[in-house]
């Protein structure tokens, strides 16, 4: 009885969540679309399809020797991503699009078929974002967190996510992103560590085979 209750309030909380999300998607679509901004907010969207500008972004930090520490943590966060966005959260929740819900929503771009939460355009934008942030100059992780919030934002101006799918996009990014320079820093620290004991032996050896 009791987890029948906590069931019930669990579902009559939900309910009201996507309700208020709803209600500020349609404040969005009431009060901010023009022609001028859909055409801004549809080539964000287009520059998250995919991954395509972290992709990019990851792909020329993996050419350069200099950088390619930062290009394999910015490929780790995007794979990790993949894996807790699209491969188990968004079949778990199983949460439908706003504007399938609410036919009032009208979405700007060809409805996507998948469910909505969370939303990966918005994880997929931070994981890298926050890599870049923490392992780039300054200037370059500020923009890079700058273009992902405007692919984020451009989600909700579209009416393809709800708030709490793209809030829960950014919660996600940042843990895929801490997680992904925790791993590489420790296996390059292993690799150095083994590096620098192979060296040490073999230095050992030539002395001790010295006449």
């Amino acid at each position: 009885m009791i987890r029948t209750t906590k069931g019930k309030e669990m579902i009559s909380m939900m309910q009201t969540m996507t309700f208020l999300d709803a209600q500020l998607l349609l404040w969005i679509q009431q009060n901010f679309r023009s022609d001028a901004a859909t055409v801004f907010w549809e080539f964000m969207t287009d520059l998250g399809n995919m991954g395509f500008l972290w992709i990019l972004i990851t792909v020329g930090l993996l050419i350069r020797s200099k950088t390619r520490s930062i290009g394999l943590t910015a490929a780790l966060s995007i794979v990790l991503n993949t894996v807790i966005s699209n491969g188990i959260l968004k079949l778990w929740v199983a949460r439908p699009r706003p504007f399938s819900t609410f036919t009032e929503i009208i979405p700007l771009i060809t409805p996507p078929v998948d469910f909505s939460f969370p939303s990966g355009h918005t994880s997929s934008s931070f994981a890298v974002a926050f890599v870049l942030f923490a392992l780039l100059p300054r200037r370059w992780g500020v923009g890079a967190l700058v273009t992902a919030a405007l692919i984020s934002l451009s989600r909700l101006y579209l009416g393809v996510h709800y708030p709490t799918d793209v809030l829960t996009g950014v919660l996600i990014g940042y843990g895929v992103a801490k997680m992904a320079v925790w791993a590489v820093k420790k296996w390059e620290a292993r690799r150095i560590s083994a590096f620098s004991m192979a060296f040490c032996q073999t230095v050992l050896k030539k002395k001790g085979g010295a006449p």
